[in-house]
């Protein structure tokens, strides 16, 4: 599997200096199709993980297939991978093992903000899809496996080797925000938080304090995610 543009963490190597900062109501803009444009981020915990969540927030008018989240390893470049192949169509990738989740199409094709959250824990394989703050039906895979700590983490782009083999055409186009992930299973409580914009505890990847390096053409600017929301 490919995929493209991204956020990329870098444990270590010539990748530039890291700024921390608390980026809410701020959005990471990829204005264009590329194979270089991506982020470097910075986990917290270099910890083995047996469970995860990931959050997001993106803002796309993109029909084609797109990389959201990538995290790779020494031994396995789609060791966790968000990919989203159609408007109404996500697969999550860990370890070897993949799930596909659906929804209803929207009825207004227009582009909206949508966010999801992933989890998935290797006691049982178990897998959660929440979308704007519901759950989709729950689904498994890679029951028992490991994920190693040492990780490469990008968003908007696939890794098909550790920090790069970014491929264009899998590249991601529009706005993200809200980028959060744990080193748990968030409870449903506390999924409907994270929709709310509420953060639970402990996050090892926290848009409010995040460690990142903007590589390339990728933009940081305000959100519009309430401009005429309401009158």
């Amino acid at each position: 599997m490919k995929i493209v543009s991204a956020f990329f963490f870098l444990l270590s190597g010539p990748v530039g200096s890291l700024a921390q900062e608390d980026l809410e109501r701020k959005v990471f803009i990829f204005p264009e199709s590329s194979n270089t444009s991506h982020v470097v981020l910075k986990s917290t915990s270099q910890r083995p993980l047996t469970s995860f969540t990931i959050c997001l927030r993106t803002y796309t008018d993109m029909t084609r297939a797109h990389t959201l989240f990538s995290y790779a390893t020494k031994t396995n470049d789609n060791e966790i991978v968000i990919f989203k192949t159609k408007p109404n169509e996500y697969n999550l990738y860990v370890g070897t093992g993949d799930v596909i989740f659906f929804f209803p199409e929207k009825v207004a094709m227009k582009p909206s903000w949508e966010h999801i959250c992933m989890s998935w824990e290797s006691d049982t394989g178990l897998v959660e899809f929440w979308l704007d703050g519901q759950p989709l039906p729950r689904n498994g895979m890679m029951k028992g496996h490991r994920i190693s700590g040492e990780a490469s983490i990008v968003l908007g782009q696939d890794q098909d080797s550790f920090g790069g083999g970014f491929d264009i055409n899998q590249s991601f186009v529009g706005e993200m925000m809200d980028v959060y992930m744990w080193d748990r299973v968030l409870s449903d409580d506390e999924m409907c938080l994270v929709w709310g914009n509420r953060v639970p505890s402990n996050p090892i990847i926290n848009w409010r304090a995040l460690t990142y390096d903007i590589k390339s053409y990728v933009v940081l600017k305000p959100s519009l995610f309430s401009v005429c929301r309401a009158a």
